[in-house]
Order: structure tokens, then sequence, then C-alpha cells
């Protein structure tokens, strides 16, 4: 297909890649972003095998994992010592390894690679809230809250969030509701040693309403203070009541919980520094409409149990680049990139859906059922690596084949340690 003028709503993780890629396919792409100086916000993500291949295209990944702690894989284990979750990345292959880094880390790497991209305009403070299409139905217009119209393109590329102000333009009605919970999440400064267990995920259990996690987070992104990232799992509606009881029950709690953070707990003075992140679903029938396609959390944000979200949004935009080059036409290759990421996205949708109340949630039946079957996967080996396999990003579903691990080569030359 001949380039074309493309607009991509939203310079997140998938807005500024597939901009990116979309531009060395020799298109001329407009990036919108609402923010007019974004910066580095947010905590901690993994960084899996899937993400790191997608990085590697767009040659940011060294420059992204010098900043970031590599990680041997997720422990999680109850207060009391148990082991419910232990999943390593050797148990799949013994070169892939994840990355703990600050969210900041990729948004900048991202971005600066999107304004240092020739093909690329960058249009930062435009708040993107309508996307009609034209009379002749040949592109569609960009219209900002302004009322100010841009445009128009052939092609319009929504990346703005799980919030997308551009649901409205879906070619299905799009279900986007909130989760009962969410996590309150402070980026702490690292102690030397005796944190986690090694160099992995650590999430300590109280039943299924308490959840204590930490994460080495590499470097932050304004300087190079070694961080770990801390995440508290509580509902939406109890954020009040936690705060009303005051710092040091929570701190006491945390420390029952997982008495060796306490030198991270210190460094919480007050509750307030304790930010509140509320989780969104969103699921579509459909990613594309007539020259509109939907990427990232606008298309399918889940609960970030499997860590997959900035993953899932750095594959969406490399194979949408790849569906468009591929084909003949612009309707050709949504339709090809809808049929691409059905079984994938459907599989983590699926996976993380189930799978969320047995950690996140009320119930001590499923708390009980966790704590009694999780463990057994410790020694049946075909599930233990499946679940490394969900864990990496590469699973297809249940009975697919998952993605290869050719497919994902930059994660697999990675020296460890280095």
């Amino acid at each position: 297909m001949p380039g074309q003028s493309i607009a991509v709503v939203g310079a997140g993780t998938a807005g500024a890649a597939v901009a990116v890629l979309l531009a060395r396919a020799g298109h001329a792409v407009t990036l919108f972003e609402r923010v007019a100086q974004p910066g580095p916000v947010g905590a901690g993500i993994t960084l899996q095998p899937t993400g790191q291949a997608i990085l590697a295209e767009l040659g940011l990944l060294s420059a992204i994992t010098a900043r970031a702690t590599e990680l041997d894989g997720l422990v999680c284990r109850r207060a009391d010592g148990r082991v419910v979750v232990d999943l390593r990345y050797a148990d799949v292959d013994p070169r892939l390894v994840g990355y703990g880094l600050h969210r900041g880390v990729l948004f900048t790497a991202l971005l600066g690679a999107a304004t240092a991209e020739p093909g690329v305009q960058v249009r930062l403070g435009v708040d993107v809230v309508a996307a009609p299409a034209t009379a002749g139905g040949d592109g569609r217009w960009v219209v900002d809250r302004a009322g100010e119209r841009h445009g128009p393109y052939p092609l319009v590329v929504v990346a703005d969030g799980s919030v997308s102000e551009l649901h409205h333009e879906a070619p299905a009605p799009v279900r986007s509701r909130p989760y009962p919970w969410g996590a309150l999440w402070f980026v702490a400064e690292a102690p030397d040693q005796g944190l986690t267990d090694g160099r992995q995920v650590l999430q300590v259990l109280d039943g299924a309403h308490t959840m204590f996690g930490l994460l080495p987070t590499g470097r932050a992104p304004d300087d190079d203070r070694p961080v770990v990232s801390v995440f508290w799992s509580v509902r939406a509606d109890r954020v009040a009541a936690l705060r009303a009881r005051g710092l040091d029950a929570w701190r006491a709690h945390a420390l029952r919980l997982h008495p060796q953070a306490a030198p991270v707990l210190a460094q919480i003075t007050d509750l307030e520094q304790l930010r509140f992140t509320q989780y969104r679903d969103v699921a579509m029938r459909r990613w594309h409409g007539e020259r509109l396609v939907f990427l990232g959390d606008a298309a399918h944000a889940t609960s970030p149990q499997l860590g997959q979200g900035a993953n899932l949004a750095l594959w969406d935009a490399r194979e949408l680049a790849r569906c468009l080059a591929g084909a003949g036409t612009i309707a050709d290759g949504l339709r090809a990139y809808s049929a691409a990421r059905r079984r994938h996205l459907a599989y983590y949708q699926f996976a993380t859906r189930v799978l969320t109340p047995f950690f996140q949630g009320d119930s001590r039946l499923l708390a009980w059922l966790r704590d009694l079957t999780f463990p057994t996967s410790r020694w049946l080996g075909p599930l233990r690596r499946r679940m490394v396999r969900t864990m990496c990003g590469l699973d297809r579903g249940v009975v697919r084949r998952p993605i290869a691990l050719t497919e994902v080569a930059p994660a697999l030359r990675l020296p460890r340690g280095g």
C-alpha cells in the first residue's frame, strides 16, 4: 500500500510506537497528544519478551533495559511464607528474562523516538474528541475540544487510553467499565538487598482482598536512583476508609505481610503519597471501522494482573504496521489486523477476567481454592510452562500454538546480567 497521511491519537505506548513504525513504512504521520507538556509519570511496569521484541525493532531496547532491572520471574506467596505461584522465565527458555522499569522510562524513549522520526509530526496539547467521516467517506477529520478540524486523514489510529474520547466513533458499542478494584502505589528508593526474593516481582497475599506487591523498577526516569514500585490492592470504595485509619495502621498491616519492606515503608510519611489507580475493562467486538482502528488500552484494557498492558500495546503497533504494509488498501489492512490480533487478545482478556477475582476480590472460597490448587503448578511441568508462557505474553489460546520464540529473538539474545 503506498504511503498515506495517517493521524494517531494518543502518544502513550501504542500511539508513539505505531507512529514510528508507520512513518518508517513510508506514511506521513501526525501524532496528537492532549497533554501540552507530557512527562514521565506513573510507577513500574514489567517488560515481557513480546514487548522487548518490538522495542528492539524500534532500536530502543538497549537504552531502555539499561535503566531497568532484569527479572527472573514472579513469586506470589502468603504472609505465612507458603508459596502460591512461582513462575520463572527459564522454565520456557533459560535465555529469557523480564525487565522491571519505570513507566516514564518507556514513555520518554518512545515519545523521543516519535519526535525524532522525520515522518512524524507531533502535536502536543491537542485534545481530540471526535473523528467524523468526511462527506465522501474517503477519510476522517480529527476534531479537537476547541472545535478545530484537522485533516482529513485516510486513516485515524485511536490509542488514547482506556477512557478513550473516541469510543463513540467505534463501529459497534464499546463496553468500558471500571473494575471494582485498583491499587495504591508509590515509587521508593530501593534498598541494597533483602526486599524481594532475588530478582523477582513479589506479591504477598492475605486472602483475595489484600495484595502487597513489590516490583524492582530499575532507575528513576530523571536520575540514576535505583527504585522499587510498591502496590497495595484495594477496592475503590474502600480507599477513603483505608486513609481514614491512618498511616500507622496501614504500615503495620504491610509489615505483617512482609517485614523486609521496612526500609521502603519508612519512606512513606503520609498516605497521600500513595496514589490510587482504578483499573478498567474495555471490550470491543471489532477493533476497526471505516478508516478507523483502535489500539492498546483504548481497544482492550484489562486489570494488570498478568502485567501485559504495555506489551500488548507494543505488539498491536507492530501488527498494524505489518498488516497495512502487506495490504493493497486500508480496508484490507484493517481487516487483516483485526484477524491477526483476535486470538492473542481474546486469550489475555479471558485469562485476566478469570484470574483477577482469585487475587483481587472478597471471596474466601476463591482464595481457598487458589491456595489449594495454584501451588500444584510447581510440580506439573506442562501447566507451569503454560503459566510462564502466559506471563511472557506468548500464549494465544488453550489449543492454539503460542507465539514462537523466534518471533521474540531479541529477548533471547540479551545476555543475562548485562
